[in-house]
């Protein structure tokens, strides 16, 4: 299997490209903050998640990457409220990215606590 044939990377990029389609019409002042600020914490989530699959052999490094994942995909949300309160986005599509986040978020805890059916080899 291949990192890109997880569904957890599957999602995570997929909302990254809708975030950054939508982030286009953000006002030009936003560019170095909110804007570029949104944009790297949900691409971090997919290749974060792609670095974890490489480093499978090694059970803590999975984990500690998953985790990292998980925080950037939080990360996200915070921004999403953000653009939300600044009446960037309306609220059901911050309903929408926020549903999409919460779902990738439960299937990155599905990788943390499942390793072994994502070749993870138990060290003990």
């Amino acid at each position: 299997m291949r990192f890109q044939d997880l569904l957890a990377y599957k999602k995570s990029f997929s909302l990254a490209m809708r975030i950054f389609e939508i982030t286009k019409t953000f006002p030009k002042e936003e560019t170095y903050s909110l804007t570029d600020q949104i944009r790297r914490s949900s691409r971090s989530v997919p290749v974060t998640i792609a670095e974890s699959y490489r480093k499978r052999i090694y059970p803590k490094h999975f984990h500690s990457k998953l985790t990292d994942s998980d925080g950037e995909n939080s990360e996200t949300l915070v921004w999403l409220d953000f653009a939300f309160a600044c009446k960037y986005i309306s609220e059901t599509i911050l309903q929408e990215l926020t549903s999409e986040s919460i779902e990738i978020g439960k299937l990155i805890n599905y990788m943390i606590l499942n390793p072994e059916k994502f070749g993870v080899k138990n060290s003990g």
